[in-house]
Parts: structure tokens; C-alpha cells; sequence
């Protein structure tokens, strides 16, 4: 065994968070795939069977009530909150990113608006996730705003007097850079707008703070670092000060605040009900609810500690196994400035992520030449990080 091998074998070892891998479905596989979609945590089957086939099949409609369905939206939310740092009743899960990041944004320039008409520019982050710049350019035309994509150094110099609302990402998803939420958003606050905040690449592997640093509205999705199964609902928060004034550009008779008085005027909801639009989807949602039990005793602060040991390991492995020049991280050394992942640029990324996935080590590629490796620190161990990139380097020659 190589020296690094056996730093490994010592690693895991001494891990704090090593029995949390038991609560998850795996195999063989070196699984670094966890920022696309997390693996199945082993109580979601179950927890699913009985929604479907006792709650479904025998309570039927008595379940929005005796199996509360109907609350689920809120003590999800409520189970999200700590690991991005909300006090309950600020989250409602949800919807899509998409839908949510909408809902944030459009409510963004219209809490902008009550304090000052005038504002008519949305900033956003020029590299995105490309949904979001969609979902920014309609939310732009839907407000009569102009959008200004700029990169994320550049956002603290483009805010002004007409900036409205600004949309970024907490990290980004292609380099895995990590970027500054408490100064960004002071910045945009002291420009009198108001920040939106996307969570995906962050929550679940990393503390976020919500509250703490007066984070206006934030959205994000459940099925990465979170492992809420594929197409799991998304979640958005509302600071607490802004519940009674944010204006979705949503409403749904879910988010009335007589909902089965099916009145024709709207009258929205208090708190983080205001968030919701239509009838919830029950099924995912319960088993993001059952998939959320693995974090029972897990502090995200011991999450964010591995992570960076894990990343940290890996870049050293690469830097051993893999012929110089062959590969070159574009994710930041610094801790400060890194997420849960690592981006390898390589020019023939595609066909390697092929050849690595068919040798057991499952990674992804994004386009035109980025190798993607994300580690979820909860079932992510030392030993399958220089296994992956041994394997890497053998495959690079």
C-alpha cells in the first residue's frame, strides 16, 4: 500500500463522522457525484412504502390531516433550517429551484419598490447557473428592470441607487468557489437593495448563516448535499422582518390565508406559508422528510471541517498520481474560497469522466473541459479519495 493509502486508512479512522455513512445505500463505487445527486440515505424505502401504501392506500384524503400532509411545506422547512442557519418558520419547502429563485427575485424588486420606487435594475452573477439568468432576464422583463450580468468580484462596484435586487450563487457550481455572503450581502444592503441567495452548492455541506448575516430571501434545491432523492422539492427562505411584506408573484390558494374558504379575493398567508403556491408534492416531499433523519447528531460545522480535509487530500493525491500538466484545479486553494467540490480542467474531460465512471469512480463533466468531483462529507471517505485519484492517474498516464 502507498504512503498515501495508508494516511487514508488512518483518516478514516479517526473519523468523527464515519458512522453516518451506515445510514446510506452503497456499494463499491467511489461516488463523488453527491453535488449533482446525493445517495439514498437507507430509511427513505421504508419511510416511502408506508406514504404510499398505508397513508395513500388506506387513510387516502384523511391524511392531509391525520398524517399531516398539509403542514409538511412548514416542518420540512423547519428540519432545513439549522443546517443553513434559519430559525424555524423562515423556510418553505417546495417547488422547484427554478420556480423559487422566480418567486425570490420578483418579491426581491417588490420589497426593493416600498422603500423606493425608483429601483429599476437587477444584478446578476454573469456565471450563473444558467437557470437562474433565465429566471433573472424574465423576472427583469415581468418588473420593467434592467439586468446587469457581472462577475461576482465585480458586484460590490455595479450596486447604486438603481439596483433593485441582486441574485448569486453561494457557490459556483462549475469551479467550486466559494464566495463571500456576509460581505456581499452588507454590500448590497448598504446599497439599499436586496439579496437573493442560491443555496444548492452549499447547503448541506457547509454553514451558511442565514440569519445571522441578515440574508434577505435565499432558495435552493434538496436533492444534492441534502439527498433528498431526484427531483426532491426546493425550499425558500424569508427573513423574518420581510414575512409580512414579501409579495410572490406567485400567489396559490395554498398560500391563502383561508385556503379552504376558496375566496375570490387574495389574502395571503402569515410567515413562511406566504411562500406557497399549489397542492404540495406529498410523495417526494416525505421522502426528502425521512432522508433529512440522517443529519440526527451531525453538526454542519464537523461537516465543513471534513469536507476541506477531504478536498484538501484529494488536490494532494492529484498533484501525486497525475502527470504534471495533465490536469489543473480551477477550484480555489483557499479554504475560505472553496466549496464541497474540486474542478479539474483537462482537455479531453468528457471521455475521461467516461473512462473513470466505467472504472467505478463517478464523477461528472461540465462543459467544454471541466472534471467535476463533489464530496458529500457524510458518506464520503478517505480511502475511496486516493483510490479516485489513483485511478485518475493511471488513467491519465
Amino acid at each position: 500500500m502507498s504512503e498515501l493509502g495508508m494516511r487514508a486508512e488512518k483518516l478514516d479512522a479517526a473519523d468523527e463522522l464515519a458512522f453516518v455513512r451506515e445510514k446510506f445505500v452503497l456499494d463499491d463505487t467511489v461516488y463523488l457525484d453527491g453535488n449533482s445527486l446525493g445517495a439514498l440515505p437507507a430509511g427513505v424505502p421504508g419511510r416511502v412504502e408506508d406514504v404510499v401504501r398505508r397513508q395513500w392506500g388506506e387513510l387516502r384524503i384523511r391524511s392531509w390531516e391525520e398524517s399531516g400532509w398539509w403542514t409538511a411545506p412548514e416542518r420540512i422547512g423547519d428540519l432545513i433550517a439549522p443546517l443553513v442557519g434559519a430559525a424555524p418558520g423562515r423556510i418553505v419547502v417546495g417547488d422547484s429551484t427554478s420556480v423559487n429563485v422566480f418567486k425570490a427575485v420578483v418579491g426581491a424588486v417588490r420589497l426593493a419598490r416600498l422603500a423606493d420606487p425608483g429601483r429599476d435594475e437587477i444584478v446578476v452573477d454573469a456565471a450563473t447557473f444558467p437557470t437562474d439568468g433565465y429566471i433573472a432576464e424574465s423576472a427583469a422583463r415581468m418588473t420593467t428592470c434592467a439586468l446587469r450580468p457581472v462577475t461576482s468580484d465585480q458586484v460590490p462596484g455595479a450596486l447604486g441607487a438603481r439596483t433593485a435586487a441582486v441574485l448569486l450563487n453561494h457557490v459556483d457550481y462549475r469551479t467550486g468557489r466559494l464566495h463571500d455572503l456576509p460581505a456581499l450581502t452588507a454590500a448590497v444592503h448598504a446599497a439599499g437593495a436586496v439579496v437573493v441567495w442560491d443555496l444548492c452548492h452549499s447547503a448541506g455541506a457547509l454553514p451558511v448563516g442565514l440569519d445571522r448575516h441578515g440574508v434577505d430571501l435565499a432558495v435552493g434545491c434538496t436533492y444534492k448535499y441534502l439527498n433528498g432523492g431526484p427531483g426532491s422539492p426546493a425550499y425558500l427562505y424569508v427573513r423574518g422582518d420581510h414575512q409580512d411584506r414579501f409579495d410572490s408573484p406567485l400567489p396559490g390558494w395554498n398560500s391563502h390565508a383561508d385556503p379552504f374558504g376558496m375566496r375570490s379575493d387574495y389574502e395571503p398567508a402569515e410567515g413562511a406559508p406566504r411562500g406557497r403556491v399549489g397542492t404540495p408534492d406529498i410523495l417526494s416531499m416525505l421522502a426528502l422528510e425521512a432522508a433529512l433523519e440522517v443529519w440526527d447528531g451531525v453538526p454542519v460545522e464537523s461537516v465543513r471541517a471534513k469536507s476541506l480535509a477531504l478536498t484538501d487530500f484529494f488536490l494532494e493525491c492529484v498533484t501525486a498520481y497525475v502527470s504534471e500538466g495533465r490536469v489543473e484545479s480551477v477550484t480555489p486553494v483557499a479554504h475560505a474560497e472553496r466549496g464541497s467540490q474540486v474542478a479539474l480542467r483537462c482537455p479531453d474531460a468528457g471521455e475521461v469522466m467516461k473512462r473513470l465512471i466505467a472504472r467505478g469512480v463517478v464523477g461528472d463533466f461540465r462543459y467544454p473541459d471541466i472534471l467535476r468531483f463533489g464530496f458529500t462529507p457524510l458518506y464520503v471517505g478517505f480511502g475511496e479519495v486516493e483510490r479516485a485519484a489513483r485511478v485518475l492517474g493511471e488513467l491519465l498516464g
